[in-house]
């Protein structure tokens, strides 16, 4: 049965049907299968109220031309797609609709609360999916997995209680972020530190029982209602005689003593600083050493919490009260403008204020120690190895993780307090009656942080903590695909885990990859409305065309630009393919030719040079691919499609093919076939649909192109003389073809080709090549001799490697019509030149217009004059 490609390449005709086979046929399943090397990757999982951005688009590109590549190669490669419950982000998201609807959240209390929230994740937590399956993810759907599932759960809770048995988490009052706005902690990875414009303002502190002020500067007035000490440094020979008195608190009747700190800092500022513990984390630290006690003036909002007569005033609406009274009292000294670092909430852009809390840690001290250990012994490989310094740099300088967050949405603390002696307990299974007094237990209100369950992402999602065989046979995975933006979050955080409860690192390697930027170069984001919806480029062009753009160019760690040109060429680069596997259809309509069949005897010099050219692409591309340098090997696959097969090797098999006498038009055929099926192959990671809707349509043996062998190197290719010779002959055809555009010479026009070399290897190439030599180079006929005998004085040449190429200019010009357009062209110059002299010499026009506008003439009258020389010598020559 014949069958053919549609015309033109047309995506949505393609793509949905493909993949809806693809999910009908389980390719993407994997199972344990010991006679098979597993290779595993775990998916970073999207939030469930994301939408696909251009990020998710390159991260789960590349992720699936990794899994693409493996399946092919032959191992059992399973791909772990799933779904985050983000908890700030989906309650934030809830808590709006809510609103909307005119409901307060704590109206419907925690219960009802969380039952809407599973109500929103089930119309909407499948939305991200879907439109990963639009770019081609060939995930094992069937093992979908998302953080706040029963497995995944279990996991979270058998962590959290063998941490807390090992003292490894703790409760404690530290200084935390505190979003006002989410009302929650937040860990200092979601902490971003922006520059903004502030002041310095300078207050006196009265010494009690003395004449006289201490001056302090603070870009937070508002927190001295918290001051618990004033402190300067003990070497500091300016405040010795202070040490140990006390000043009065300004706005309050309190006092407080002024104590030694080696922590102050003598050259800045003052050198003496307010120590505020419950509200900055230095403050904390030296609050401890010295009993301060911790006064936390803030409520959960950001309101004043203390009883004073700033009390339930926003933040900066008290700073601007107390400034004000400050002055009043004839206490505030100056005010200057200072420039700082602020954080803000990632999410929400409000700024944080550091505030201490009763909140939950994980001890960093002792887990990141294996961390650590497994990059620096090459345990894990980070790609980029640039990447090393930013991962050292971050678990040096590691603090305590806080993990609690005041939230609902998420998995709640399993630990219990006395309602009556306050006695904790911390347990997997519920605990109602206090094992101390028999009181009433009430679990504990606050979640964990969301990266706390994301942590265990590579094993949860493999069974753990059951022994599954799953987790026996794909853990440790292979690669992790990410952005380098969630180092710190994420990577660091699943690498210590895996260490602390499997025992063994979760992956081998950590790719990274950059940012999608605009055109510009700018990040994408909603404030500049930049940001491109990749489910409408594909919508436009296809997924195999915007998954190509993604991968053209990228290097891990880089940041790449996107625009719409990129996608058409990607676009052009599919048609062209497209149009070449047609016309080889054409050719063998009913498949007759097998490219499994035994190698013809008869393959030509031109056969065997792309079969060469295509055995040690494989070996690059599968290179390429083994070192993670994606972007590398498309451009090779490019090239090699392009430019040798489709703008080479097609033309020079045409004239066999129009030709039924050929003898070697089936080896043409099988070579075709042959070349692109494999070269398919290769693409095909990076271009799944059209390549698989070419693969069958084009043969019949296999059922799908992702299911097939990757191809391998193969000695019987090895054709280095054959390369050698056609590389010869693409370089005559190429001076041919610049020689011919030099002079305007339509490629209708034939004319004879004269290959002049002593060497008889260079002779006996062109004669092995006359076939497809001659529509080539557009010669009427081709001599192949050893020296100059028979070729006209006037002929023009081109030299290549041990040869020259002769083409008789009579037979390349029409003489007479050429002096003709010659003859016309040189009085058209020298119009042009009079009239740049008529200017140039005109004292009017030199006095008068811009300099600018006198050197454009004289510009213009040196490239006519340069012009004019040329067309004279060439008049000259023909007129001979």
């Amino acid at each position: 049965m014949s069958k053919e490609l549609a015309k033109t390449y047309n995506p949505a005709d393609i793509e949905d049907r493909t993949y809806q086979k693809w999910l009908d046929k389980k390719y993407f399943h994997a199972e344990v299968d010991r006679s098979k090397k597993p290779f595993t990757i775990v998916m970073p999982p999207p939030n469930i109220t994301g939408k696909l951005h251009m990020g998710h688009a390159l991260d789960n590109t590349m992720q699936d031309i990794l899994i693409r590549f493996k399946r092919m190669q032959g191992f059992e490669a399973l791909w772990v797609p799933g779904t985050d419950h983000a908890s700030i982000s989906t309650e934030v998201k809830v808590t709006n609709a809510l609103k909307d609807e005119g409901i307060d959240k704590h109206e419907l209390g925690r219960e009802g609360f969380l039952k809407r929230t599973w109500e929103w994740k089930k119309e909407y937590g499948g939305t991200i999916t879907s439109q990963l399956k639009k770019i081609g993810s060939s995930c094992d759907w069937d093992r979908e997995r998302f953080t706040m599932d029963e497995g995944c759960s279990n996991a979270v809770q058998e962590v959290f209680i063998k941490l807390y048995e090992k003292g490894l988490i703790y409760k404690g009052s530290r200084i935390i972020n505190w979003c006002p706005v989410c009302n929650t902690s937040i860990s200092d990875a979601e902490v971003e530190h922006e520059e903004q414009a502030g002041h310095f303002w300078h207050i006196n502190y009265p010494v009690v029982g003395e004449d006289r002020c201490v001056e302090i500067a603070t870009t937070r007035p508002e927190t001295l209602l918290g001051d618990s000490a004033l402190a300067v440094n003990p070497k500091d020979e300016r405040y010795t005689d202070l040490v140990g008195k006390e000043v009065k608190l300004p706005l309050t009747d309190r006092t407080i003593p002024i104590i030694a700190d080696e922590y102050v800092d003598m050259e800045f500022g003052t050198g003496v600083v307010k120590i505020t513990p419950a509200h900055d984390p230095n403050d904390f630290e030296v609050g401890k050493r010295h009993n301060l006690p911790e006064i936390n003036i803030l409520n959960d909002d950001a309101t004043i919490k203390i009883d004073c007569k700033y009390k339930g005033m926003d933040r900066y609406e008290a700073r601007k009260a107390m400034v004000a009274d400050l002055e009043a009292e004839g206490l505030l000294v100056r005010v200057e403008d200072h420039v700082h670092n602020v954080g803000t909430h990632d999410r929400c852009k409000t700024t944080v204020e550091p505030m201490i809390k009763q909140q939950w840690f994980v001890k960093m001290e002792d887990l990141i120690k294996p961390a650590v250990e497994g990059v620096k012994n090459g345990d894990i490989q980070l790609i980029p190895a640039s990447m090393d310094k930013t991962f050292y740099n971050w678990t040096d300088n590691i603090k305590d993780w806080c993990i609690s967050r005041q939230l609902w949405w998420g998995h709640r603390i399993p630990a219990y307090y006395c309602d009556e002696c306050g006695e904790m307990v911390v347990s997997k299974d519920e605990v109602c009656t206090c094992p101390k007094c028999g009181g009433h237990m009430t679990q504990d209100p606050d979640t964990l942080d969301t990266w706390f369950s994301s942590a265990l992402w590579p094993f949860s999602t493999l069974g753990w903590p059951e022994k599954t065989e799953e987790l026996d046979y794909f853990y440790p995975t292979n690669v992790l695909v990410t952005g380098y933006d969630i180092i710190f979050f994420w990577v660091i955080r699943m690498i210590f885990s895996g260490y602390e409860q499997m025992g063994k690192k979760p992956f081998d390697k950590v790719l990274f990859h950059g940012l999608v930027r605009d055109s510009q170069g700018r990040k994408m984001s909603k404030s500049l409305g930049n940001g491109v919806d990749p489910l409408e480029v594909i919508e436009k062009y296809g997924a195999d065309a915007l998954r190509y753009t993604l991968i053209t160019g990228n290097a891990p760690g880089n940041d790449m630009r996107y625009y719409d040109e990129r996608v058409e060429a990607s676009r052009n680069f599919a048609n062209k393919v497209w149009n070449a596997s047609r016309f080889i259809m054409m050719n063998d309509p009913d498949n007759k030719v097998k490219a499994t069949d035994e190698i013809p005897a008869n393959l030509t010099s031109a056969d065997k040079w792309i079969l060469s050219k295509l055995n040690n692409l494989v070996t690059e591309v599968t290179d390429n691919l083994e070192k993670y340098e994606m972007g590398i090997a498309v451009d090779k696959i490019n090239n090699f499609l392009w430019e040798e097969f489709c703008d080479w090797y097609i033309e020079m098999v045409k004239p066999r093919l129009y030709n039924d006498e050929d003898t070697t038009k089936v080896a043409a055929i099988w070579t075709l076939k042959k070349v692109l099926i494999d070269a398919l192959k290769l693409l095909h990671p990076y271009m799944p649909f059209i390549t698989e809707e070419i693969f069958c349509n084009i043969q019949d043996e296999e059922e799908s192109i992702m299911i097939s062998s990757w191809p391998v190197y193969d000695e019987k290719f090895n054709f280095a003389d054959e390369e050698k010779a056609i590389e010869a002959i693409k370089v005559a055809v190429r001076n041919i073809r610049n020689l011919r555009a030099e002079m305007n010479v339509a490629p209708s026009r034939k004319a004879a080709v004269y290959v002049v070399s002593e060497d008889a290897w260079v002779r006996d190439t062109f004669a092995n090549a006359n076939a497809f030599f001659a529509t080539l180079a557009y010669a009427s006929e081709v001599h192949i001799q050893e020296d100059k005998t028979g070729i006209s004085e006037d002929a023009v040449s081109t030299v290549i490697p041990d040869a020259v190429i002769y083409i008789p200019f009579a037979e390349l010009v029409d003489i007479d019509k050429e002096i003709e357009r010659l003859s016309k062209e040189e009085k058209k110059l020298n119009g042009e030149i009079a009239r740049c002299n008529g200017m140039l010499n005109n004292e009017k026009f030199v006095s008068k217009a811009p300099e600018s506008k006198i050197n454009e003439e004289k510009e213009k009258l040196a490239k006519y004059s340069a012009m004019l020389e040329q067309v004279k010598e060439r008049l000259a020559s023909l007129q001979k």
